[in-house]
């Protein structure tokens, strides 16, 4: 699954430098997410930054993207020219 950020979001800035896939940017009012761009950060951490650095944890997975680790590991492979 992708990630997504939700309303909650107080605009902290804190999650877009963390993301290694540059997926997260300011939207119209929060913070959002690209789900064609985020891998969860798999090919590049364990865990997903964004949700380890957000102070208000209003970063849940995006349950209208179910991705396998294999499916975010090949899009991880397209985005980064590994492919």
């Amino acid at each position: 699954m992708a990630l997504m950020i939700t309303d909650e979001c107080i605009n902290c800035d804190v999650c877009e430098p963390e993301c290694p896939n540059s997926a997260i940017s300011q939207g119209a009012e929060i913070y959002e997410i690209d789900p064609n761009l985020c891998t969860e950060c798999v090919g590049h951490y364990d865990e997903p930054q964004c949700q380890q650095v957000c102070p208000v944890d209003c970063i849940p997975f995006n349950p209208d993207v179910k991705e396998s680790k294999e499916e975010l590991m090949q899009k991880y492979m397209i985005i980064s020219g590994k492919a």
